[in-house]
């Protein structure tokens, strides 16, 4: 930077010759005077006059002109007599006075860590080529660092510590100094430290190690050698902090700047070496002032770099804040964050990543929340006006590439993401190909979800729109229907834009209709329900009546003997039969058999009980939680299930329909139909029952002798009867009329988007639905059928299984009742017509009649007697418990048990007593 002689005159080369003639430069300079050996090997300096670089003079040094020239005539001697005087040909060129041939530069003392060159022999007694051998050989060198990922990082090794220095090499102490050329030496070492380099009197701490990244990040310590002015000390010491938090600031740009950080960081480095950039101008504007103005004084130095150093403090504790989060300056290599996020390992291990310590990287202060610190230090700093512009200057290019990926997100529904910074977390190994097969809905619940501590605080009150946008639109774009070639323009490129918040609305908005046009139109959603509404919950079900008709023989073989290819064919038959409701269904291809070999009470206990649906705060039924439930205390072997009780409908929802109809919300409908055709079961065996009773010749047979106590047992039989088939089908009723129907309607008014205005009356009102809303909604359809049909309350569910055992017992108990009946009627005992009719209930010689059977049993009726009271009991026990626990729960959980209540009230025969209830 020094400028050439044609622009100064001789009277300023005279001025820099006398301010610089008392003082050695530092060694590393810019300015050092090149040299050069003639043909015999003599070392000479090159002309001072001509190639010397400026140096102006302090503040108040005298500008005489006698000592100039006689200086300039002393070095002018020196060059050319004292030639064996030179030593190393970096030494500097200013030499001492030519009378002075013998005496040394006295060394400043280092301290005794330093390595002292000088020979232990005396100076004086030994010959002028043997000291000339013994001074040690000064050369530094650079060499090239391993390159790492930070693509701009420096890879030219640290210069030599001064700390270093031969002694022979060592500046003029500044004791030795006036006023004067201190400031000027100190100037131009401050011009050198704030370019993070060493001065001649202002030197790196002892401590302090270039080499060591750790040190970098936190910045040197300067110190300045002993006697220096103490009014330039001062202002010396707080300029030095500048320099302190440049050095730190230029190491964490280089290591903030490596692949694993991420874009973010990246931009934000990029932001800052702008910055320091224009520093390092300021630099060069200085030291131009400091060559060509006689009036640049230390002070004027301080008030120029007052703004830059106020940046640079900033830049600085932000830097330190970040390098923190990031666990760089405490050297902790233990604390393994990703160690406690299952998924996170799982897609690690599916990506042939490693679990080994080495392997798995530190939570790093990346992505969203580098915006957040940035947003955070804002805010506080919000009162100081410079402060708070830098941090927004900061804050608007660090946000540019995390705009990028959420406007890609947005508008198109895809994730470039290469370095985990995004809120929204992308998991690749769930496909939608396995969305039919996976119970637990991942594709759409676990794909996509948000990084909940790496949300931007710009981003927090919206960010459940921003994920419902993307999935949106990427389902969308999976069936075609984005084209993710076009390129989005005029959106918000960083987060002071002040349409950004409508853009996320308007990006929702669209991906939101988008994907309900697709549902709704292109595939059809409200008539797939009705679809599932005939197959799964019995409406308009001719077709099922008569498959029932036609596999009642396959059905009531156990579940493991059942011919689940034949049943199919059958149902398959069924619904290609012309006049029935199935034979317009566009979908009824979709609808298969499948065998659940696990009773339904069982299955609902243990669901119950896992998902904790009665954590009420009930001691009773939290103790039932623990209890094994009750129809497992009857004689329920899943083996022994019969096909009745093990048939369901499986139902195969393409893509995307599916997440609406997921797997999980088809298994409540399963649960539903389980529960519908059990009920809908028993309801045709008590009606068997009731056939029986009309036309088998032994309960149609009336005694010639009167027994009075047979025919009221017949009529206690046929009033047990009547009583359960009025619960089932009072119960059936509820179910299907009052609780089904009614959610079910609104359900499709729902999905249709309207809504009944009740405070308007009557009128309809047209409202926008969205997808997530409109999955809810069919899955709070299904758990209100579920809660209301008593299906997730435990204790209600084993008392109405306890009536369902009993029922059934009852009912296929009827025709062995028939055939003991015929021996306990003394005038039927024995006669043709009840032989006959006892032989053709036993066609198989496998299988003969009985011997007792075919004469009068006097104890017949007494053991049937016994028999209607146990199953009177029972049924009247159970209803009564199922009566009071209905009141019970109607009033504090679910108030439709209360129109149940009073349908199955008409079930109980009621007489007078002391509660004015009495049951036969």
């Amino acid at each position: 930077m020094a400028t050439s002689d044609a622009a100064r005159g001789p009277t300023q080369n005279s001025r820099r010759t006398a301010a610089t003639s008392g003082a050695r430069p530092r060694v590393p300079s810019s300015r050092t005077e090149e040299a050069y050996m003639d043909n015999g090997g003599e070392v000479r300096p090159q002309d001072s006059a001509s190639n010397a670089p400026h140096r102006r003079a302090p503040s108040g040094s005298h500008r005489g002109n006698g000592p100039l020239r006689n200086s300039e005539r002393r070095v002018e001697k020196t060059t050319v007599t004292n030639t064996d005087k030179v030593q190393i040909r970096t030494r500097s060129p200013l030499k001492p006075s030519a009378g002075d041939k013998t005496a040394s530069t006295p060394p400043v003392s280092r301290g005794a860590s330093r390595t002292t060159y000088r020979p232990v022999v005396d100076e004086g007694s030994m010959p002028q080529k043997t000291k000339k051998k013994a001074l040690p050989q000064w050369a530094p060198s650079a060499t090239l660092i391993p390159h790492t990922t930070a693509p701009l990082a420096s890879r030219i090794s640290f210069p030599a510590l001064a700390s270093l220095l031969p002694e022979s090499l060592e500046p003029t102490s500044l004791k030795q100094l006036s006023p004067d050329l201190q400031e000027s030496a100190i100037l131009d070492d401050l011009l050198c430290c704030f370019m993070g380099y060493e001065g001649q009197y202002i030197r790196f701490n002892d401590s302090y190690d270039p080499a060591v990244e750790q040190e970098r990040l936190i910045g040197p310590c300067f110190k300045i050698l002993p006697g220096l002015d103490p009014s330039l000390q001062d202002l010396t010491e707080s300029m030095l902090k500048m320099a302190t938090h440049y050095i730190a600031v230029v190491a964490f740009v280089e290591v903030q700047s490596r692949e694993e950080f991420g874009t973010i960081n990246h931009a934000l480095c990029a932001s800052i070496r702008k910055l320091l950039k224009e520093y390092l101008v300021l630099i060069a504007q200085m030291e131009h002032q400091l060559s060509t103005k006689k009036s640049f004084t230390l002070h004027v130095l301080h008030l120029h770099v007052l703004p830059t150093s106020h940046m640079l403090s900033q830049l600085y504790t932000l830097a330190q804040e970040m390098l923190g989060k990031n666990q760089l300056l405490e050297g902790d290599l233990d604390d393994v964050d990703d160690l406690d996020d299952i998924d996170n390992i799982l897609e690690q291990l599916r990506e042939g990543g490693e679990l080994a310590p080495g392997g798995m990287s530190k939570k790093l202060c990346k992505g969203g929340n580098v915006l957040r610190l940035l947003t955070e230090r804002l805010s506080c700093m919000s009162g100081d006006p410079t402060a708070r512009d830098l941090l927004q200057c900061l804050l608007r290019d660090a946000s540019r590439p995390y705009m990028a990926m959420l406007n890609e997100w947005l508008h198109h529904g895809g994730i470039k993401d290469p370095h985990s910074e995004f809120l929204i977390k992308e998991q690749k190994s769930i496909k939608r190909d396995r969305l039919e097969e996976d119970f637990t809905d991942q594709y759409w619940e676990k794909r996509y979800t948000i990084r909940e501590n790496d949300v931007p605080p710009q981003l927090e009150a919206v960010k459940d729109k921003v994920l419902l946008a993307g999935k949106y639109l990427n389902v969308v774009r999976e069936c075609g229907g984005v084209d993710i070639s076009t390129e989005v323009k005029d959106v918000p490129k960083t987060f002071d834009t002040p349409d950004f918040l409508h853009n996320i609305n308007a990006a929702y908005a669209h991906a939101n209709s988008s994907l309900l046009n697709l549902l709704l139109t292109t595939h059809a959603l409200p008539a797939r329900l009705r679809s599932m509404k005939h197959y799964f919950f019995l409406d308009r079900s001719d077709f099922f009546s008569y498959f029932l008709y036609l596999s009642n023989s396959e059905l009531k073989k156990p579940i493991k003997d059942v011919n689940v290819g034949k049943l199919q064919s059958l149902l398959d038959l069924v619904l290609r039969q012309p006049g029935s409701v199935a034979a317009q269904d566009p979908f009824k291809e979709d609808i298969k058999i499948h065998m659940n070999d696990q009773y339904l009470t069982k299955f609902l206990m243990g669901v119950v009980n896992v998902r904790g649906f009665d954590q009420d705060g009930n001691d009773e039924m939290a103790l039932d939680r623990h209890r094994t439930p009750a129809t497992q205390s009857a004689p329920e072997d899943d083996g022994k299930m019969t096909g009745f009780e093990a048939l369901e409908f499986n139902y195969s929802v393409p893509f995307p329909v599916s997440l609406v109809i997921s797997s999980k919300t088809v298994v409540r409908y399963q649960i539903l139909f389980r529960y519908l055709l059990s009920m809908r079961h028993l309801e045709t065996l008590l009606t068997n029952s009731w056939e029986d009773h009309n036309k088998v010749m032994s309960w149609t047979h009336k005694s010639p002798s009167g027994d009075k106590k047979l025919e009221l047992w017949k009529r206690r039989m046929w009033t047990l009867r009547a009583r359960m088939l009025n619960f089932v089908q009072h119960f059936m009723y509820y179910c299907t009329s009052e609780v089904i129907e009614p959610n079910w309607h609104t359900l499709m008014a729902k999905v249709n988007g309207t809504k009944i205005a009740r405070r308007e009356g009557n009128a309809e009102q047209t409202v926008n639905r969205t997808v997530d809303e409109l999955m809810g909604d069919h899955v709070d359809f299904l758990d209100t059928c579920l809660k209301e049909c008593m299906l997730m309350n435990p204790k209600l569910l084993r008392i109405h299984a306890k009536l369902m055992s009993c029922c059934t017992f009852f009912a296929t108990y009827t025709s062995s009742l028939s055939r003991t009946l015929c021996s306990a009627d003394a005038s039927l005992a024995g006669s043709p017509a009840a032989l006959a009719y006892l032989q053709s209930m036993y066609p198989s010689p496998r299988h003969p009649m009985p011997d007792r059977l075919r004469t009068y049993d006097p104890e017949g009726l007494s053991r049937m007697v016994d028999l209607i009271e146990k199953y009177e009991e029972n049924f009247n026990r159970h209803l009564t418990v199922l009566l009071d626990a209905l009141d019970y729960f109607a009033a504090t959980e679910t108030v439709a048990l209360g129109r149940l209540c009073a349908q199955l009230s008409m079930a109980s025969d009621k007489r007078g007593g002391a509660d004015g209830r009495g049951l036969v």
